[in-house]
């Protein structure tokens, strides 16, 4: 199975690209946030994919990292969830929103996705509300992130954890639990020492 694909953005459309390698063009159907990130024509890019066989159908899907592609599986493992669908809803939702939103029971956030409605919105949130948790795009809640805000101490020591193989969400948490043990004032290193037991344990 293809995984992934680098090369060379050579066309996009409304939900779809093209990307060159090796001279060989692969067009692939991605959410609306994927395209954004991939880049302007001609540049290089690279992108996580997912071969779909159907029938009468073979189709290569693009995300833009390994999350939104986890995402994607998960969805269209819910009855009534296609790839387009799953698609919109990747569109509409960071990965990130779309964990608060199952990890919450939040079906009026998923509802906002295109063609999907409020019954179909409700049975995603119920059926993925306890594999949210485990699931990556940002951490399990606001609190969190909030504790480890972007370019803090904090963040570059959750930075660290995850370097060491420790998922974003696991590292977040841990740090923000060492920073309450430890205060504000705390060193980085301390904070890495004090968060890799807690991430351990």
């Amino acid at each position: 199975m293809i995984a992934k694909l680098s090369g060379r953005l050579d066309a996009t459309g409304e939900d779809w690209a093209v990307v060159d390698v090796g001279g060989v063009g692969y067009l692939v159907h991605c959410s609306s946030r994927t395209l954004a990130a991939l880049g302007e024509v001609g540049e290089g890019c690279t992108v996580h994919t997912q071969l779909q066989v159907s029938e009468n159908d073979m189709r290569l899907l693009g995300f833009a990292d390994g999350a939104e592609r986890d995402w994607f599986r998960l969805l269209t493992g819910v009855q009534g969830v296609g790839s387009k669908v799953a698609l919109a809803i990747l569109s509409a939702l960071s990965t990130g929103e779309l964990r608060d939103a199952c990890g919450k029971g939040d079906a009026a956030m998923v509802a906002r996705a295109q063609g999907v409605g409020p019954k179909l919105a409700g049975r995603i949130v119920n059926e993925l509300k306890d594999k949210a948790g485990a699931m990556p795009g940002g951490s399990g809640g606001f609190a969190v992130s909030a504790a480890v805000p972007a370019g803090s101490k904090g963040a570059d020591a959750a930075s660290a954890l995850e370097n060491l193989g420790f998922k974003p969400a696991v590292a977040a948490q841990a740090v923000a639990r060492a920073l309450e043990e430890l205060g504000e004032g705390a060193s980085e290193g301390d904070l890495i020492r004090v968060a890799l037991k807690k991430a351990a344990g």
